[in-house]
């Protein structure tokens, strides 16, 4: 993982005294904090850092951070992101996770719990990437590279998989034909398996199947109350 000196985040918060406190809390535990008040400030600020995470708020001027995100998440689709707003109604929350949030935080939250999370999701994502070895799984007629997320379809076209998409049918690659938890999926892509996540993995799950359609002997079954299988008829054992 990397270390927390090296861990450049942008914080883009319109209040001048949460922004100030945040800055101070993440700084004083080693992060080096990039600091702006407005959407549109803030996305100039990511084209110019290197950044390792963004925490946004959502209501802000100039731009909000739903279109901020979308924004960052057309350069770039892997580096996580944390909304940080008082807006707690469930459509914000699946709108946040749909635009491919790594988490949702809720005002008013402790600087502590906000700590905590960004720990657990720059532990997850060093520890997808350090993980990785090159290789491509077959699921039936389908080609999936899982380093550079593509899925190569039987008539030879491709799609560029996003970041959730990608671990997630690694995962399935994995345990190809053997049941998964559904909460163990949940708790791995996203480290939580509350209401919300067992949502959005219902989207997820969506996706991933209309791109395996076009073969009819890969499908993911859905085992009522436990979790789902990605059966493969073309290549599983006799």
């Amino acid at each position: 993982m990397k270390e927390t000196a090296n861990c450049n985040i942008l914080l883009v918060e319109d209040d001048n005294n949460l922004n100030y406190l945040i800055q101070e809390n993440l700084s004083s535990k080693g992060y080096s904090v990039i600091s702006s008040f407005d959407g549109k400030d803030g996305y100039k600020r990511f084209r110019e850092f290197d950044l390792d995470l963004c925490i946004l708020d959502i209501m802000m001027p100039k731009m909000d951070g739903f279109l901020l995100a979308e924004k960052i998440r057309s350069v770039n689709d892997t580096i996580p992101i944390i909304f940080l707003t008082s807006r707690a109604m469930e459509s914000d929350k699946l709108k946040g996770f749909k635009i491919g949030c790594d988490d949702y935080i809720t005002k008013p939250f402790s600087l502590m719990e906000l700590d905590y999370r960004i720990q657990a999701i720059l532990k997850r994502s060093s520890k997808i990437q350090d993980t990785d070895e090159a290789g491509i799984y077959t699921i039936g007629s389908f080609e999936f590279d899982h380093l550079t997320r593509v899925l190569k379809s039987p008539n030879l076209s491709e799609k560029k998989l996003t970041r959730k998409e990608g671990e997630l049918l690694k995962l399935f690659c994995e345990r190809k034909n053997t049941l998964i938890q559904r909460s163990f999926l949940m708790n791995h892509i996203w480290g939580n398996d509350d209401y919300f996540i067992s949502r959005i993995l219902d989207v997820y799950l969506s996706r991933i199947r209309n791109l395996l359609k076009a073969d009819s002997s890969v499908e993911i079954l859905n085992v009522y109350g436990t979790g789902y299988q990605l059966t493969d008829k073309k290549n599983s054992p006799s």
